[in-house]
C-alpha cells in the first residue's frame, strides 16, 4: 500500500523573514544549522521507546529533498519497526560475520596460513571492506559484542538505484546525511550501518525486503532516542586545505 507522506510544509514565519536566519557577521555564534552539524554524534545505545511515526516521516522527507544529479533521486527507503524482524536481521548478519571471521581473521582462525592468504586476496578485491575499522567490527559482531543496529527501535534502509545519473553513491550519501541531521534536530539519535550490505550475500533478505534490480541495498540508519546526552562538539583532526586566490596558493587549516 502506498501512502503520501503527511508532513508539515508551512515555513515558520520567523525563518521566512529576511535577515533572521540566513545572514552572517563577524564574530557571530554558530547558527542553529551549524550547531546541528557540529554537535551530531553517532549513537550506539538507545532507549526502549519507539519513535512516533510522524517524526520518521519528517526525517524521510528531509532525505527526499536532498540534492542529486539532475534531481534523479536515485534512492528508495524501507522502514523497519518490527522488533522480531530487526532481531532476525541481526542474527543473519552475526552468522555471516562468523563465517567471515573464520575465513579471514588469520590471528584466530583455525585455517591459519590459509586465512592469511584469503585475507590478502580480500584486501585486493575489497580494500575498503578490509579496512581495519570494518574488519574489526566484523569480529565484534561475530562474537556478539556489537549489535548491528545497536538496539534502535527503528531502522531506515536506503536502496540505491544503480541507473542513477552521474554518481548515485554520492547522492545517496547526501540523502542519508540530510536524514541524520534532521533526526538530530528533532532530538533523536542515529548511526550509519554499512554492514547491511551483508544481506546481498544471500537471497533471504533481498526477497523479504523486495530488493530488486535496479535497486541495491547500500546503507542503513539506526534511529531512536539516545541514552543520556551524546551531543557535543568533539575534536576532529585538522586537515590541510590548498587555497588558491589571486594566482597564489596557500595552505590553511
Amino acid at each position: 500500500m502506498t501512502e503520501t507522506l503527511d508532513v508539515e510544509t508551512e515555513v515558520p514565519e520567523k525563518a521566512s523573514q529576511e535577515g533572521e536566519m540566513y545572514t552572517w557577521h563577524e564574530g557571530m555564534e554558530w547558527n542553529p544549522v551549524e550547531r546541528i552539524i557540529l554537535e551530531r554524534r553517532s549513537v550506539r545505545k538507545y532507549k526502549d521507546k519507539q519513535v512516533p511515526e510522524k517524526l520518521v516521516r519528517r526525517i524521510l522527507e528531509a532525505g527526499r529533498f536532498a540534492p542529486s544529479a539532475g534531481n534523479s533521486q536515485p534512492w528508495k527507503f524501507i522502514v523497519v519497526r518490527d522488533r522480531e524482524m530487526i532481531e532476525d536481521m541481526e542474527k543473519y548478519v552475526r552468522l555471516r560475520c562468523k563465517v567471515l571471521k573464520f575465513m579471514l581473521n588469520w590471528q584466530t582462525s583455525p585455517l591459519g596460513k590459509f586465512a592469511w592468504l584469503y585475507s590478502q586476496m580480500g584486501a585486493r578485491l575489497m580494500p575498503n571492506l578490509m579496512h581495519p575499522i570494518p574488519f574489526g567490527a566484523t569480529a565484534l559482531i561475530a562474537d556478539g559484542k556489537l549489535k548491528l543496529f545497536h538496539g534502535a527501535p527503528t531502522v531506515i534502509l536506503i536502496l540505491m538505484d544503480t541507473r542513477g545519473a552521474a554518481k548515485p553513491p554520492v547522492d545517496v550519501g547526501i540523502c542519508g546525511q540530510n536524514m541524520i541531521l534532521a533526526a538530530h534536530s528533532l532530538g533523536l539519535g542515529t548511526c550509519w550501518v554499512g554492514f547491511v550490505e551483508v544481506f546481498k550475500f544471500g537471497t533471504k533478505w533481498n526477497k523479504k525486503l523486495g530488493v530488486q534490480w535496479p535497486y541495491r541495498l547500500v546503507e542503513g540508519i539506526a534511529l531512536g532516542y539516545p541514552v543520556a546526552k551524546p551531543d557535543g562538539m568533539i575534536e576532529r583532526e585538522l586537515q590541510e586545505v590548498d587555497w588558491w586566490e589571486d594566482g597564489r596558493k596557500r595552505t590553511v587549516f
